[in-house]
């Protein structure tokens, strides 16, 4: 994983589009996709959640628009 947030904001853009809209993902369905590409899928999710890509509750991921990301590459 890049340590500056631009090069971060970069990969996680392009990792969230491997998930669809109006789909819920539980916890262990979500890291089987992100495993093959990086293996601390716990990062990568807090990541994701953390920007407004994805919405989580209850272990359940849901894709958010891309209007609706919080973008913040300082």
């Amino acid at each position: 994983m890049p340590s500056t947030r631009k090069k971060r904001w970069i990969i996680l853009k392009w990792l969230v589009q491997k998930f669809e809209f109006d789909r819920l993902y539980p916890e262990q369905e979500l890291n089987a996709i992100i495993k093959p590409i990086h293996w601390d899928t716990a990062t990568l999710r807090r990541e994701m959640v953390g920007y407004n890509m994805l919405f989580r509750e209850h272990s359940i991921y849901q894709r958010v628009p891309a209007s609706d990301w919080r973008i913040d590459t300082n």
